[in-house]
């Protein structure tokens, strides 16, 4: 009797260390505070139209993996989401390109973040 409650144990502890690994590859990672404040103004409303390109690419270069394609065009991958993203002909992206990232962060669980952040009273 012992040993079949040792194996069951045994299983037991197997599927709860498989499923924190599943949650922890999950989860979102750490940003810095530029990171931090690029995703406060992606999540920002009313749409802030002042978000630059640049601290963008290194926020998703941060928490997914960017490919530079031809043309100015970059392949962005969050979780199991690909997205191609076209490098804005200004400095700062648009409106449709916020609503992509937004939809992308928030499957990512960064959605849970910010709102997290703001709760802690950081501006947006």
């Amino acid at each position: 009797m012992g040993r079949l409650g040792t194996g069951r144990s045994r299983v037991l502890e197997l599927f709860v260390h498989e499923r924190s690994l599943m949650s922890s590859s999950s989860d979102p990672k750490p940003l810095n505070s530029h990171h931090r404040d690029t995703l406060l103004q992606l999540f920002q409303h009313p749409t802030s139209h002042n978000i630059e390109w640049n601290g963008v690419l290194s926020l998703l270069e941060a928490v997914g993996t960017v490919e530079q394609l031809q043309d100015g065009r970059y392949s962005v991958t969050l979780g199991a989401e690909t997205e191609v993203l076209d490098r804005p002909r200004d400095k700062d992206i648009d409106t449709q390109q916020i609503v992509d990232l937004r939809r992308m962060l928030t499957n990512a669980g960064y959605g849970t973040l910010v709102g997290e952040m703001e709760a802690k009273g950081k501006d947006v």
